[in-house]
């Protein structure tokens, strides 16, 4: 079959994919990820066919209000930027949609950013589709909307509210995109379903992510299954650069840091973990990531891309923002975790890392300091437990094959 997965947002909304792409590829199938144009060798380089979607993710991060979305965090309050930000971008995000499925596809796999018009597109087209999502959307008692972020449960009528409220906000964003691709195909008003019609109803969702991490929920459809992580896949041939190797040869295993798609200040976040670390008494690898951060010293490496699945099992902690994809990795590889909290769903996973004892507690990320930074980081190190409880944690995800999963729903639908 040809396979089609489309997905919008930053590197962690794209990564999981490449490594799915490649399960699928391996299963008989024409692949092709259809995403941003910035991301393009990202995907070539796994051997995977290639789509562009317009807007520049990165660039989104780095505006007015992509910085204000920073400093909101989550909850209420991030979601007016949220809304202002995407409202400018969904109509151009549609159209780029449209224009992925119409060059042909037997079967779309839809990312959470991208199932509202997906959705759409492919019942006029008439071709199968389902959502793989990386965060869960649908709404239940067990826990509150990813998008509130972490904290005290609201019961289990507060939680299905909180879900059901992000899911008509999402109907807000999307409605000129909608629009907008209903002119297009010629379809009546009522051509399209709610969000929440689509989650509960008979369209079929993989959630890629762990049940050891967040169980299913009692409540959710049978058509939302958890199948676990997708992990991304190498670029073929990758091997690490040689000043890396020896970094790591020449001391005991360092701390890892790195924000990924964050973008901020490069000289305050670079100042405060190189502070964090010395503070600490430990060596670091530093990720530049979107802010470009450069820690230099005998006892810090400043890298760029390197997979997490080489490197995150050489550390002995990591500090990340503990987006969905970076917690992924973390707890695959068994290492104990500092997670600092910028906005939209991190928040929630931070909250889950805390709960299974691989984390002292997150350090949020609008009250980052060297000093707290450097005091959650001597803990995690020095406190054995969360390094046990880590390897624990891993050893179940081991046992999950989640991109096996998702293909061999695949072949079912």
């Amino acid at each position: 079959m040809r396979v089609l997965v489309v997905t919008a947002g930053s590197v962690g909304d794209v990564m999981p994919y490449t490594g799915l792409g490649v399960r699928l590829r391996e299963a008989g199938h024409e692949v092709v990820l259809a995403t941003h144009a910035g991301f393009e060798t990202l995907v070539l380089s796994r051997g995977l066919g290639f789509r562009s979607l317009p807007v520049d993710p990165r660039a989104q991060l780095a505006s007015a209000c992509g910085q204000q979305l920073a400093r909101a965090g989550t909850g209420p309050r991030a979601l007016a930027p949220l809304v202002r930000m995407a409202r400018e971008i969904v109509p151009e995000l549609g159209r780029g949609v449209l224009a992925s499925v119409e060059q042909g596809a037997d079967v779309v796999l839809l990312s959470t950013s991208v199932a509202r018009l997906g959705h759409l597109v492919t019942r006029a087209l008439e071709v199968p589709s389902m959502g793989v999502y990386v965060q869960p959307w649908a709404p239940t008692g067990d826990f509150r909307s990813a998008l509130f972020g972490g904290g005290r449960s609201m019961g289990r009528w507060g939680n299905r509210a909180s879900s059901r409220a992000v899911l008509a906000l999402s109907d807000r964003v999307y409605a000129a995109g909608i629009r907008e691709l209903r002119s297009r195909l010629g379809l009546a008003r009522d051509a399209d379903c709610s969000s929440l019609r689509r989650e509960r109803g008979p369209w079929p969702v993989n959630y890629a992510y762990s049940p050891t991490v967040l169980p299913r929920p009692a409540d959710w459809p049978p058509t939302a299954q958890v199948t676990g992580y997708l992990w991304p896949a190498r670029p073929e041939g990758w091997c690490p650069e040689a000043k890396l190797t020896a970094f790591l040869e020449s001391g005991p295993p360092p701390v890892f840091i790195g924000f990924g798609s964050v973008v901020a200040d490069p000289d305050r976040l670079s100042r405060i973990a190189v502070q964090a670390l010395r503070a600490a008494g430990v060596r670091g690898v530093v990720q530049a990531g979107w802010s470009r951060l450069l820690a230099c010293g005998d006892d810090v490496l400043t890298i760029d891309e390197v997979p997490h699945d080489w490197l995150f099992p050489r550390m002995s902690a990591l500090v990340h923002a503990a987006g969905a994809g970076t917690t992924a990795a973390g707890l695959r590889a068994g290492v104990p975790a500092v997670p600092v909290p910028v906005q939209l769903d991190q928040p929630f996973w931070a909250e889950r890392l805390t709960a299974l004892g691989v984390s002292p507690g997150p350090v949020p990320f609008r009250r980052l300091t060297a000093e707290r930074l450097g005091a959650a980081i001597r803990r995690t190190v020095t406190d054995p437990r969360y390094r046990m409880r880590a390897r624990q944690v891993a050893r179940r995800i081991a046992t999950e094959d989640g991109a096996g999963r998702v293909v061999a729903a695949v072949q079912h639908l």
